[in-house]
């Protein structure tokens, strides 16, 4: 399935899920805000939804990887997610606020499915060197929905009400579970050699069995020979093969046509058929794989955690970008109250999230058209310095100029991101990429559920302050870490 159509369906239904949610964060914002009636009760519902990601992400990623289908296991993350919104949206206001709150924590643990579980997959649907594209790609699906799920949740809110944008918002989540359905059976782990280079392997990437040579090197066995040809050696060398690499049966004759010297066999036989059936076998095969039991399941928690923390580029920029989240939380906490204050109305603050958006994607653009040089590392970093001016300009208090303050935002959000990828790709184990990509999204996304949660009822005494302390720790993100030094 490693071709356009496969990368196509994945891109797709990873807009879809991500549209879905950058419409739920600020629908939940809004609908707390207008049925719980202040802003540190409508933070707090944010940042419960958020915060139990740092637990799901490393079990999610974990389960990715040890899936047969992974796609199967992602599209049921997306149903219960969705599920989990509109539990959360019948509570309010019926349920006694902390059981709301910890709906939204239990349907917060499949957050990083939204994010890190279909960037970790592109490896699967996409040819090496397709991937460098597709990851930009994937990227843009980010700023493309950062631009039109506020936008939709502040209009919803708007014209229908905010319950109304947690339900649309809940429905495109669900949306993209059938092109999460249709990703690739996982296969080849087994695999050690490299069939298109001629690398001596000991297994099959496509079915998972044995091979025993490269028949266009002319290395020990596999390859068909001319017809009525007796199979005495390999092409080029003179070593005696050992059957059909494909298949594993071993040559009697012409491995093209199943003769042997002039008899044919019976009809059904010979290495056509059994390469049929073998691919049938392995299918069947993979269809009742299980993911890897709790024990296994563990270590690789304890893999994937320490791959992250243990690579010290990785963890740098990690940390950077965890700490940009918290800030950024900060300041999403402040927009219900900004948009009373500034623009005339909360709903109208959720716009202000698009222009994020819109300045992210271009200059995402710009950059891949004009790239600078600059290391992926360092860009993070650079990143986290431009964020740092958007809640310094929020406090001006006004409108102009608060729209600029989010347009800037956008110009170090996007070329955050996509040197973020860049280091997690470059410095990912493929066993344990969807791990690093789940575990790093988690606790981003828990970075922005503490800063949501402590900036919700500083805003409440004190938006200057809160709008401050946001941009202490942008400043605080966007600090070099010491030379030899473990972030």
């Amino acid at each position: 399935m490693r071709d356009k159509n496969a990368t196509g369906i994945c891109l797709a239904g990873a807009l879809t899920a991500r549209v879905g949610d950058e419409t739920s964060g600020p629908a939940l914002l809004l609908a707390g805000f207008a049925l719980a009636g202040s802003t540190a009760e409508a933070s707090a519902l944010l940042a419960g939804i958020s915060l139990a990601a740092a637990l799901g992400g490393p079990v999610l990623g974990a389960l990715l990887d040890g899936a047969a289908r992974p796609g199967r296991l992602l599209a049921g993350a997306l149903v219960l997610y969705a599920a989990g919104l509109t539990l959360v949206l019948v509570g309010l206001g019926r349920l006694p606020f902390a059981v709301t709150v910890a709906t939204a924590v239990l349907t917060g643990l499949l957050g990083p499915a939204l994010s890190g579980g279909w960037s970790a997959q592109l490896p699967r649907v996409t040819t090496s060197d397709r991937l460098p594209r597709a990851n930009a790609l994937d990227t843009m699906t980010f700023g493309a929905a950062a631009l039109a799920g506020p936008a939709l949740a502040g209009g919803l809110a708007e014209t229908l009400g905010a319950p109304t944008a947690v339900v649309v918002s809940a429905a495109l989540i669900a949306a993209a579970a059938p092109a999460a359905w249709l990703l690739p059976v996982h296969t080849g782990r087994r695999g050690t050699g490299d069939a298109r280079t001629g690398r001596r392997g000991t297994g099959d990437a496509r079915t998972g069995r044995r091979g025993t040579g490269d028949a266009r090197t002319g290395r020990r066995g596999t390859g068909a020979l001319p017809a009525g040809t007796q199979p005495t050696g390999a092409l080029h060398s003179g070593a005696r093969p050992t059957g059909d690499a494909r298949t594993g049966a071993q040559p009697t004759g012409d491995a093209r046509t199943g003769t042997r010297g002039t008899r044919a066999l019976p009809a059904g036989k010979g290495p056509d058929a059994e390469a049929r059936a073998t691919r049938t076998r392995d299918i069947r095969a993979a269809r009742v794989r299980r993911v890897r039991p709790l024990p296994a399941l563990g270590g690789a928690l304890v893999s994937g955690t320490r791959a992250v923390l243990g690579n010290q580029k990785l963890a740098r920029a990690t940390l950077t970008s965890v700490l940009s989240c918290v800030a950024q939380g900060m300041l999403t906490a402040c927009v219900p109250l900004l948009g009373e204050q500034v623009l005339g109305g909360a709903g109208r603050g959720a716009v202000l999230f698009s222009c994020a958006a819109i300045s992210a994607l271009a200059v995402n653009a710009l950059l891949a058209r004009f790239p600078l040089r600059l290391s992926p590392d360092a860009l993070v970093r650079v990143g986290a310095l431009v964020q740092a001016g958007a809640p310094a300009l929020a406090l001006t208090g006004r409108p102009v100029v608060l729209v600029a303050a989010f347009l800037l935002s956008g110009i170090g959000e996007g070329p955050q991101l996509t040197a973020l990828f860049a280091v997690r790709h470059r410095e990912s184990p493929d066993h344990l990429r969807s791990q690093i990509f789940t575990t790093g999204a988690s606790l981003k996304i828990t970075g922005f559920a503490l800063g949501a949660a402590a900036a919700g009822p500083l805003a409440t005494w004190s938006l200057p302050a809160a709008l401050t302390a946001a941009t202490a720790v942008a400043l605080l993100a966007a600090g070099r870490p010491r030379a030899g030094g473990t972030p």
